[in-house]
């Protein structure tokens, strides 16, 4: 399996817009890629504006799906919209292990 994680600065007074962008771009990714496994959105407790994406694919074909799909052009047009440009990180790794809890699900 492959991860990809991503942190963002958004800018200031974007924060509507840009939830309801990552909301959209989560929810089909996950629901319309069969590649995509899960897709979790993170907010800083200490800075409202960063935030920290989560992903999990099948493998590497599965990533090169997810960014040629047709929500992530619209994904990318919200970036640039929204986000502190040249604040966004993303790595891209391979899962070795996870441990997950039914807490978790709530």
């Amino acid at each position: 399996m492959i991860t990809l994680t991503v942190s963002l600065q958004v800018l200031p007074d974007h924060l509507g817009p840009f939830i309801e962008a990552i909301r959209t771009n989560a929810e089909r990714s996950f629901t319309e890629e069969p590649g995509c496994l899960s897709f979790d959105v993170s907010q800083d407790l200490t800075d409202d504006h960063h935030f920290v994406l989560h992903e999990t694919y099948t493998d590497e074909a599965a990533v090169d799906a997810h960014r040629s799909a047709p929500h992530f052009k619209q994904w990318r047009a919200a970036v640039a919209e929204h986000v502190v440009p040249g604040s966004q990180e993303n790595i891209l790794a391979r899962r070795l292990f996870h441990h997950h809890s039914p807490e978790a699900d709530r």
